[in-house]
């Protein structure tokens, strides 16, 4: 059994999610202690019983202290599984984060795999569903990681209710990734959606993106998706924005934002044009998250991956870490903590 010290570098939910997904890649039995211990919440919220039980569901593993509250997890993978699975976070929690703790394992199911998610799909704290589409995705395809992501419909704070479907077709085997350079500028895009909001709220949030970006020299295109009233789905009234670079290299950065009581649609739109900027600023292939979300496919995939993030993160320090004790690998990082670096590792080119 693997010991992983919940508490430690960034001492947040991504140890468990990390955990039970490289848990259930490897078949190596886990223990996570003092889960969340810092946080003014401590131990596992709605959204991490949920990860877990997915996980769980996907790779037939027998758990201990899957329980909202618990401070200590064991997680015991016996196989893989494929087929069709649906899961209620039964709050706003984070279907994006639920994702992130099991499409690593998807990639090495029997057969395909076909998950139904409830919950929020734009909220705080969180990627968007948008960026997990069309940024996540579009990269682990380089991988060979082949997915598609449809969303039926919105969930937002604090009702949720969102309604998300997931499907892979596991490629049994991932492919080294080498993102090294951002190339040339290819397009610049994004999506700004609002629900049970009067439609200006999505244009406006998209204006004030699209003007900052222009005054950095880009012409964005930005979809808008709004509801006519009396065919709106959605539980609780939301707004978010997404945008995204593309470049000649493969490469794809984003960033977004969520919008809040009280906050001005245009504050939005310019704090997502801003977080983009700033990435793009950084002159790499890989934004701070995504880089974040790349280490575990990283460490199993067949080959020497290498990636230059424009930020490395305790959270992607965490995430190495982690890493690291459960692949039983070593990564070779560049770069001093919150500046540009490179990150660097040979895969143990795991296969069904």
């Amino acid at each position: 059994m693997i010991v992983i010290p919940g508490d430690m570098l960034e001492g947040g939910g991504q140890i468990v999610r990390t955990s039970i997904a490289l848990s259930s890649l490897t078949s190596k039995e886990v223990q996570i202690d003092k889960i969340r211990d810092n946080r003014p919440n401590p131990g596992l919220q709605p959204q991490h019983v949920r990860a877990v039980e997915t996980a769980a569901a996907l790779s037939d593993a027998v758990t201990e202290g899957a329980v909202q509250g618990s401070r200590d997890l064991m997680f015991k993978p016996r196989s893989r599984i494929g087929g069709s699975f649906a899961f209620d976070v039964g709050t706003a929690g984070s279907v994006p984060l639920i994702l992130q703790a099991v499409m690593p394992c998807t990639a090495f199911a029997p057969n395909p795999v076909e998950l139904h998610l409830t919950g929020g799909t734009d909220v705080r704290w969180s990627p968007t569903i948008d960026y997990v589409r069309l940024v996540l995705l579009p990269i682990l395809l380089i991988m060979g990681y082949t997915a598609t992501l449809t969303v039926h419909r919105r969930g937002h704070y604090p009702k949720g209710g969102g309604k998300v479907a997931f499907k892979v077709d596991p490629p049994r085997k991932l492919s080294a990734i080498k993102l090294l350079e951002r190339g040339k500028a290819v397009s610049l895009e994004g999506v700004s959606h609002c629900v049970k909001l009067p439609s200006h709220v999505a244009q406006r949030q998209a204006f004030a993106a699209t003007k900052k970006l222009q005054s950095a020299g880009f012409e964005p295109k930005i979809a808008v998706e709004t509801y006519p009233p009396g065919q709106d789905p959605h539980f609780a009234p939301g707004s978010g924005i997404t945008l995204l670079l593309k470049s000649s290299s493969g490469s794809i950065i984003g960033a977004d934002a969520i919008g809040e009581r009280g906050k001005p649609a245009e504050l939005v739109g310019e704090e997502a044009a801003g977080k983009l900027l700033s990435e793009i600023e950084s002159n790499s292939p890989v934004d701070c998250h995504c880089g974040d979300m790349l280490i575990p496919y990283m460490a199993v995939a067949e080959g020497h991956s290498e990636i230059l993030v424009s930020k490395i993160t305790k959270h992607t320090m965490t995430n190495i870490k982690v890493t690291e004790m459960i692949a039983g690998v070593r990564f070779d990082v560049q770069g001093d903590l919150d500046q540009p670096g490179k990150i660097g590792v040979e895969g143990i080119g795991l296969t069904t």
